[in-house]
């Protein structure tokens, strides 16, 4: 396994942090235990020394579930790094409590890595009226968190910097891969943070599997041309990994046989290991999935808000993406996870369609897209 070294902490890091969000499961869609602890050990056991999950992950059961898979002298072994549900706070006491039972769900004293989950331009409104920050200072002070930071999901590089430069962060958590460059945070921010000092964790590097589990011919047919082959998972992680602003890249590994293949790459790729030739050819496949779009939805928001709440850019992109990635099945987990409100709401007002930018029809794609998943 490689490791890169925490600027502010001295810490040696494994560059294959494995996370909790996409454990194994039994028929009833309940975590397989037994799996999931074996392959969290056999990640650890061949040099994995970060581990990462949150409160609300596979309905509050990663947490215990961690817990259990650290046993055995294998919390030592590990960087534990959890999260705080920001949106879960109705009022100061929240703070305490939520962490109380993060801890108790992992059965430790204490955490390493704390962040505020889910930070964007809304979430932050909960983080200043609760001073969740005054309270992080408390629970480091306190020893029941070792290093703060954040997970960032907001919209755009400039609130992200905003937020690199209100806080003396510990480290920053955002998603990163070839597809997702200029999105959220994407390179300019990961570059940003990292020259203020700040170690950068890497999330969703296959895109939740979508890089990697169904591949278009037309994509194949460009990594066919380099002159290294690889796998589409090899190219991606290559990609996140080929940047020494990258602390450790999280990967939610649901199968033994992804803990091994993500451990043998991750153990031969490089810093700058990348020709310019084969960058070329990531950008190339990036541009190919781009085409592949079928709304040319700019997530400008104009469309909101709806007057049946619905989330209508992320709608749009979860239907632009089964048509990028070539399966319905690669985005089932987002739909049924990330959009509450669903589509099946939409009255077909045709509100945001009186605004929208692209002239989108908009109640049309809310239909299809409910239909989709039906």
């Amino acid at each position: 396994m490689k490791y890169r070294t925490n600027s502010k902490t001295g810490e040696s890091v494994s560059l294959l942090g494995f996370g909790a969000m996409r454990l194994p499961l039994n028929a009833d869609g309940s975590i397989d235990e037994a799996e999931a602890v074996r392959m969290i050990r056999y990640a650890i056991d061949n040099g994995v020394n970060y581990v990462d999950t949150a409160y609300p992950y596979h309905n509050g059961k990663s947490e215990p579930l961690v817990g259990k898979a650290l046993k055995d002298g294998y919390r030592e072994k590990v960087i534990l790094a959890t999260k705080l549900p920001v949106w879960a706070i109705k009022k100061r006491e929240d703070r305490y409590t939520l962490l109380e039972t993060q801890l108790k769900r992992l059965d430790v004293p204490s955490v390493d890595n704390y962040l505020v989950h889910d930070i964007n331009e809304g979430s932050y409104n909960a983080v200043k009226k609760f001073d969740v920050m005054d309270f992080m200072r408390e629970m480091k002070a306190a020893d029941k968190i070792k290093n703060i930071g954040f997970s960032y999901h907001g919209s755009t590089v400039e609130f992200f910097k905003e937020l690199i430069d209100l806080f003396d962060w510990d480290f920053v958590q955002i998603q990163l891969n070839y597809m997702d460059a200029e999105y959220q945070a994407g390179v300019a921010g990961m570059k940003y943070a990292a020259a203020k000092g700040i170690p950068v964790v890497i999330m969703e590097p296959l895109r939740g599997g979508k890089l990697v589990n169904v591949i278009p011919d037309t994509i194949r047919a460009y990594w066919d041309r380099a002159s290294v082959k690889r796998t589409p998972a090899e190219w991606a992680l290559a990609w996140v990994a080929n940047f020494p602003e990258v602390l450790t890249i999280l990967s939610g590994m649901s199968a033994m046989e992804q803990v091994e293949d993500n451990l043998r790459i991750l153990s031969a790729a490089e810093q700058d290991g990348l020709t310019a030739e084969e960058l070329a050819i990531i950008e190339q496949v990036a541009d190919e999935y781009n085409k592949r779009i079928p709304y040319g939805c700019t997530a400008c928001r104009y469309c909101l808000p709806c007057p049946a709440k619905i989330e209508i850019p992320a709608v749009i992109e979860i239907r632009n993406e089964v048509d990028m990635y070539g399966s319905k099945a690669n985005m089932k987990f987002a739909y049924d996870n990330f959009l509450d409100p669903k589509p099946t709401v939409c009255t077909a007002c045709k509100q945001c369609e009186e605004i929208c930018p692209q002239h989108l029809n908009v109640s049309g794609i809310m239909a299809e897209t409910a239909g989709m998943f039906a």
